[in-house]
């Protein structure tokens, strides 16, 4: 009996872990060591940086600069091209900034100040449909803010943020999986 219950705890504890890590969700810092700023290339956040990149559904956005800028959020492919300011949502004039991603599909970003955004300051993002994590994220994650993806600022009110946090949250259908797995599994012991 007591080897079976130990059994049955060493196989449930592997299967959270197996489980579990391979759906966490991913903080991407937006350009990297580059940051949030006016690239050196003005398809450099499209083209360099979100290139190799997949994105899930629960992974966050890490946005970190330093002098005048913002992160604003349009909601047409139109108004991403165009850099139409007067369209964007205002998330943050605060770095750092953080975005969860709570959607499939894609999102954009760009930056309203001055011609930042037509110098190359904007962000499209795909959302991958086909493994998306399964999390209650909100958007934007800020002290405060609602979860349903809405915000209480105006455009011009500068909003805080908490720091870009790397450690992954784990989504609670994992956990559920590795239960059932390690049950079937103590059963054939």
């Amino acid at each position: 009996m007591a080897r079976g219950l130990v059994g049955l705890i060493c196989c449930f504890a592997l299967a959270v872990v197996i489980f579990t890590d391979s759906t966490a969700a991913v903080t991407h810092t937006v350009g990297d060591t580059t940051g949030w700023t006016i690239p050196s290339s003005p398809e450099f956040y499209t083209d360099t940086w979100e290139d190799n990149k997949t994105f899930r559904v629960g992974d966050k956005l890490a946005f970190n600069w330093s002098g005048v800028h913002n992160v604003a959020q349009v909601s047409t492919e139109a108004d991403y091209d165009n850099c139409n300011t007067a369209a964007a949502r205002v998330l943050s004039t605060t770095s750092p900034f953080e975005f969860t991603l709570n959607t499939t599909g894609d999102h954009y970003f760009l930056c309203t100040v001055g011609t930042h955004c037509r110098s190359g300051q904007k962000l499209k993002v795909d959302v991958d449909t086909s493994t998306t994590t399964p999390t209650t994220p909100a958007t934007p994650t800020t002290p405060g803010s609602p979860t349903n993806g809405t915000t209480t600022s105006s455009p011009t009110t500068p909003t805080t943020s908490t720091p870009a946090n790397s450690s992954p949250s784990f989504p609670p259908l994992g956990a559920l999986s590795a239960a059932m797995f390690a049950l079937v599994l103590s059963s054939f012991m």
